[in-house]
């Protein structure tokens, strides 16, 4: 098995979600301090709400505010405690990844790719009619048969990471590309026995996060979605229940997505018909 990192799916192991989480967790876990031109930054988990936020306990005795980090309430695994894993079409290594997203500063990254030059991301499912055409060139590193085939070959790749780590838990996460939306229909994914029998046919409307969400389920692994998609069509919901596991997640920027929603809302009603909306975030996209 290679060298574990992080377990984003498909497109972004490699892309820019991807390297750069593993980037912040091997950064934190080593206590690793770089340059900027405002000066020597430390690692931190800064906007993490879990790790960040605070909540208050009630007051001391002199009647003072007592709050507490988030992470102390609840139960929680430590960050740096975890074991990364990870698939993506591209085949570059995440050293190689964290320099092409171009999102950390540069001393950081000449800090962080002799930790992470040798982390090989596993062949990921591709089918591009779901993502953009411009991802073809980039993929190199992927899964080949049927569609049952490729999901038989996820179920085995989470069954060896976990024996080969000695992990109580595995939880998949979703970092790759949007892909369109999956028509739903009558017989192919509205139920849990449909869906699974789709994939055995090849349907062609059975997406990639899909597989990868049948695939999670089925060896028991929280599955949580970072894209606005629709992974969870009816039979992936129902195959859940069944199998009692969790899924979750509609997508990480829903905050940004929402907001430009909102803006083309108000300048369409004020007369003004955008052509283009450009932004940009801290990952670079």
């Amino acid at each position: 098995m290679p060298q574990p990192f992080p377990l984003p799916l498909r497109t972004n192991a490699g892309g820019n979600n991807g390297s750069t989480c593993v980037a912040g967790a091997i950064a934190n876990k080593l206590g690793m301090t770089w340059d900027t031109k405002e000066g020597t930054q430390k690692a931190n988990y800064w906007g993490s709400m879990m790790m960040a936020s605070t909540v208050k306990l009630g007051n001391d005795a002199r009647g003072n505010a007592v709050f507490t980090p988030m992470s102390n309430v609840l139960p929680m695994l430590n960050p740096s405690e975890i074991v990364w894993g990870g698939w993506d079409i591209n085949g570059a290594n995440l050293g190689d990844a964290m320099k092409r997203a171009k999102v950390l500063d540069f001393d950081l990254q000449r800090k962080l790719y002799p930790h992470m030059k040798d982390m090989m991301p596993l062949p990921s499912v591709y089918f591009p009619d779901f993502i953009a055409a411009n991802q073809g060139e980039r993929a190199d590193n992927v899964l080949t048969g049927s569609k049952q085939e490729q999901m038989e070959q996820v179920r085995k790749d989470i069954r060896e990471f976990k024996a080969c780590n000695g992990l109580d838990n595995v939880i998949v996460l979703w970092t790759a590309n949007t892909e369109r939306f999956a028509c739903v229909e009558e017989g192919v994914n509205d139920t849990a026995e449909n869906l699974l029998e789709s994939i055995k046919r090849g349907e062609a409307e059975v997406s990639p996060s899909t597989v990868f969400a049948v695939a999670s389920i089925l060896e028991g692994s929280q599955y949580i979605n970072g894209s606005p998609q629709n992974t969870f069509v009816p039979g992936v919901l129902e195959l859940a229940r069944q199998h009692k596991v969790f899924v979750a997640g509609d997508d990480f920027k829903s905050g940004q997505t929402k907001m430009k929603s909102v803006l083309v809302d108000f300048l369409v009603s004020a007369g003004i018909k955008p052509v283009s909306i450009v932004s940009y975030n801290h990952l670079g996209n």
